[in-house]
Formats: structure tokens, C-alpha cells, sequence
């Protein structure tokens, strides 16, 4: 591991020389780690845009129903302590939108290797000994000067009775993930020219390990100028933290999290990515598990406004505990 600030440099002069490279940083800005030649390597595993280091086949355990994944959740009195310090913030104005996440303790006999072999999902991440990731989340993609964002906010069980029809009409999910694109939106100003939301609020479709859930997601782009290729640590820094998972405004709205949350995330909703020499695709780390002291933990969280209810926040929170292998 090296600071943020190192991958950051070398992610502009790997991109000044067009070769490919691994990214991740996480959620403080603090640490993060830099792979040049990734496909050539095995000590960090990941897959980006069908793109993937992993050896197929590796690590593939048996029938699921043979192992053990019984989450042990936070009390809901806990939560709800954290839940009014973000009510407290949001009712003074000084955020419109946060995202508050809390850890799951798990019991499984799972391994970290074993999560990441089975995982479907279209990015995934193994730091051994430390955590695996497999978001369905696009963080930003980077193709012929063309920056992409896909901010995803609102979640729904695919077998409710026309789901599709109940998120999108459902008010504070709307609220939600309005302010979310205009974040996003506003983010990549800071980096971008002719910024455009190209596709608003529309449903994707995934698979996880009960069943499918149903999520809300949007499509921002814009357009880079001169030699972005030597600014790509400087582009993708310029709008971390990511949106969807810290808040709006977001200096204020960091200041409620670290109150509300009271410990670190690390590398849980940073972001890790992939360049190829000409195009980049990264990632949002969210479903992640991660290893402390010897114990696992399922980090999860969900979008806070004035209008959400401590409850409904809470079951969505736990609801995201999952691993998403076809059975």
C-alpha cells in the first residue's frame, strides 16, 4: 500500500506513457494501492468491464447450500443513533443527501478467495487478507476523451409486484436519486466540458443470491480536453469521494458521516479501476467484505434524506447483505 497521493502521480505518468495499470484508494484519501502490467500479476485479483486477471475456474467451492453466510446485523438502536445524528445534520440544511453505512458481522466459512471466484457481478476486487468487493457499481469510464458516470440509487426486490412501476414512482427514491445526477453532474464540471445527463433514471437488472433486485440508475457524460491521458490520477481525484456514496454538499455532508459513522470505512466506498492503455473503467467499492482481527464484516449503507424513515432505512441497510452467486 502507498498513499493516495502516490497513486495519484503514478496513475498520470502511466497514462502519459499510455501503459496499463490497477488503481484503488480508499474512502479517506489516505491509502491506495498502484499495479503496473495487472494482467501479468496475481497478488491482487479484479475483474473491470469483462476485463480480468483471475484464473477461470480458480477457487470454485461446491453447492452453496453447503456453506455457511448468517449475518449478525447492528442493533437497530444503534443505528437509530446514527441515524438522528444525520437527521439532526440534515434538518439544520447542512446536507440535503447522505449516505449512512454500517458494518454486519458475519458468520460464514466462506473465504475471501472463495467470494471472489464465485461472484457474478461486472467488477470485483480480492485483496487478500484484507477484503473482497464486487460492486455493480460504475464509479467513472474514460473512452476517447469521452468521461461517463452511472450513479445507481434506489433498490428494490425484483418480486414485489410491479417493482419496476413502485421505485420509480416512489417519492423520496426520486428525491434521492435527483440529487445524486446533480451531484454527479456537478462533479464532473470540475473535470469535464459539454457535461449532458444522457439517460435519466433508468432500471438495471441483477442477480444476487436470493433471487434479483431491481436498481435506479443514470448516465452523465462529458467531454476531456487536451492531453487528458497525463491527468488521469488528476481527473478521477478531482471527483473522489464518489458521489453516490458520501453526499451533497459534500464538505458538510463528510463532517456528518464521520460523526454519525464513528470509524473509518478505508477502502469500503472508495474506488479501484482498470486502464488499458487507452480506455479506463472503475469502480465504486460497495458489497464488500472486509477481514478485522480475525473477523468478517459486510459493509453496507443506503442514501439518507429528510423525508426517509429510520426503520425503512434500517431494513434496506440489511437487506443489501448478500452474496450474489446463482444457486
Amino acid at each position: 500500500m502507498i498513499t493516495a497521493n502516490e497513486v495519484r502521480a503514478c496513475m498520470n505518468e502511466a497514462g502519459a506513457r499510455r501503459e496499463p495499470f490497477l488503481f484503488g484508494v480508499d474512502f479517506e484519501l489516505s491509502e491506495g494501492f498502484f499495479v503496473s502490467d495487472p494482467l501479468g500479476q496475481q497478488e491482487i485479483l479484479f475483474e473491470a468491464g469483462g476485463v480480468t486477471n483471475s484464473p477461470v475456474g480458480e477457487g470454485m467451492p461446491g453447492e452453496v447450500s453447503e456453506k455457511v453466510f448468517s449475518p449478525n446485523p447492528v442493533a437497530f438502536e444503534v443505528y437509530r443513533e446514527k441515524f438522528a445524528v444525520v437527521r439532526e445534520g440534515l434538518a439544520r440544511g447542512d446536507s440535503f443527501l447522505l449516505n449512512l453505512t454500517v458494518a454486519t458481522g458475519l458468520e460464514t466459512d466462506w473465504t475471501l478467495e472463495e467470494i471472489f471466484h464465485r461472484a457474478w457481478s461486472p467488477y470485483r476486487l480480492l485483496v487478500p487478507g484484507r477484503f473482497v468487493c464486487f460492486s455493480p457499481e460504475i464509479f467513472v469510464r474514460v473512452d476517447e476523451g469521452v468521461i461517463s458516470s452511472y450513479p445507481m440509487k434506489g433498490t428494490i426486490d425484483a418480486s414485489v409486484p410491479d417493482a419496476g412501476r413502485v421505485i420509480l414512482e416512489d417519492y423520496k427514491e426520486r428525491s434521492e436519486h435527483n440529487t445524486i445526477v446533480d451531484l454527479i453532474r456537478n462533479d464532473l464540471n470540475r473535470v469535464a466540458e459539454r457535461v449532458d445527463v444522457r439517460r435519466f433514471r433508468y432500471i438495471d437488472r441483477l442477480r444476487v443470491s436470493r433471487g434479483e433486485i431491481l436498481q435506479v440508475s443514470s448516465e452523465v457524460t462529458g467531454r476531456l480536453t487536451g492531453d487528458y491521458y497525463s491527468r488521469l490520477g488528476e481527473v478521477v481525484f478531482g471527483m473522489l469521494p464518489a458521489g453516490s456514496i458520501s453526499g451533497a454538499p459534500k464538505p458538510s455532508t463528510l463532517r456528518i458521516i464521520a460523526r454519525a459513522e464513528g470509524e473509518r470505512r478505508g477502502f469500503y466506498t472508495g474506488v479501484f479501476g482498470y486502464f488499458d492503455g487507452k480506455r479506463l473503467d472503475s469502480a465504486v467499492m460497495i458489497r464488500y467484505i472486509e477481514v478485522r482481527d480475525g473477523r468478517y464484516y459486510f459493509r453496507s449503507g443506503g442514501g439518507i434524506t429528510i423525508n426517509s424513515e429510520c426503520r425503512a432505512e434500517y431494513e434496506e441497510v440489511l437487506a443489501k447483505v448478500y452474496l450474489p452467486f446463482d444457486k
